[in-house]
């Protein structure tokens, strides 16, 4: 892991523990290519696994994900032991397509409506806790084009293979689609250009963790329903820092997936990414005491159009609002943890 000097010569190497990390705890999907072994581990350790599949307006992608992997993790090798669709409010035909494939579908808005609403990714991976079963969560994105199984199993496999592993995310090659056919390099630009500086600045041992927003990821029920949730862009980066601060890096893993084709977003909007997340990252240095702000942080975002010959100023509200850990809500102790309830 040598790396470069800015201005010319070899760069001293990280922390030897991060090196250790990465030659541990780093697999590739390949590691996990025996499902039956998987399986059959999975049943003596008496664990159960549940796929999420968060959504909104993926009616292009969602059948395709469905028929695989429940044709491959479900009916063919049982890892899977349920597949849930939880939904944002898609006005296009993504429930109902999921619904006809055999998933579970859950429009967010309908359940936990005590706790009232709000729109987001994050909303749905929180709720998802609520809604599936499972002792592990998978969560895997809707939107991927070359979907196939290693998705699930070689997230999956480090867990069931190592009980001291308790959340493990996806790396891969992100090629980007555009008119001429695949570029055969790109993607994680919010990642390389701010996440991973910010790691480096201030959790040097996250930086190992090659893609941080990538949004394939598995955990272990007991550690996800510790750890509060934003609703929007932060989520995968409060997740990683969260469960860090509790466990630290031993607790987590990472898997090769070789390779994801997926919707790539513009930079404009891609911006607007990198202002949520940015918020959910200070709300967490000021929390661990590494900075201090004075004021509350600001929720707008400014950006230019231009049209006519001129430029205008467009504003967005990015609040990031957090969900509280899950398991401080009562609806879900009374169904997880009911011998914790009063008599």
């Amino acid at each position: 892991m040598n790396r470069e000097a800015e201005h010319g010569g070899p760069a001293p190497d990280g922390p030897p523990e991060s090196k250790q990390w990465l030659e541990e705890r780093t697999f590739h999907h390949s590691n996990f290519w025996d499902i039956k072994w998987l399986v059959e581990e999975k049943e003596r350790q008496g664990l159960s696994v549940s796929l999420c599949l968060p959504a909104l307006n993926e009616e292009k992608t969602i059948g395709q994900e469905i028929v695989i992997l429940k044709a491959e993790l479900a009916d063919r090798y049982p890892l899977i032991d349920e597949i849930a669709v939880v939904d944002s409010g898609s006005t296009d035909r993504t429930c109902e397509i999921a619904a006809s494939f055999g998933a579970d579908v859950y429009t967010a808005s309908e359940h936990l409506t005590e706790c009232g609403n709000h729109r987001g990714k994050g909303e749905n991976l929180w709720k998802a806790l609520y809604l599936l079963r499972g002792d592990i969560i998978v969560y895997v994105d809707s939107d991927i084009k070359n979907i196939h199984p290693r998705f699930v199993y070689g997230l999956v496999g480090p867990l069931i293979q190592n009980p001291d592993i308790s959340y493990v995310k996806a790396f891969y090659d992100r090629p980007i689609a555009f008119s001429g056919g695949m570029r055969p390099t790109g993607g994680g630009r919010v990642t390389e250009i701010l996440i991973r500086p910010l790691f480096s600045l201030f959790y040097p041992e996250l930086a190992s963790i090659l893609q941080p927003l990538s949004g394939e990821y598995a955990g272990r029920r007991s550690i996800l329903e510790q750890i509060p949730f934003p609703v929007g862009y932060g989520v995968e980066t409060a997740m990683l820092i969260d469960i860090y601060q509790r466990l630290g890096m031993h607790a987590f893993a990472q898997t090769d997936l070789d390779r994801r084709v997926h919707r790539n977003q513009e930079t404009i909007a891609l911006g607007r990414m990198a202002f949520g997340v940015l918020r959910t990252f200070m709300s967490r240095l000021n929390r661990d005491q590494k900075v201090q702000f004075q004021d509350v942080l600001p929720s707008i975002m400014r950006q230019f159009e231009v049209g006519d010959g001129s430029y205008h100023q467009v504003e967005h509200l990015i609040e990031e609002i957090e969900r509280q850990p899950i398991l401080e809500v009562e609806a879900y102790r009374q169904k997880f943890h009911p011998e914790e309830q009063p008599a």
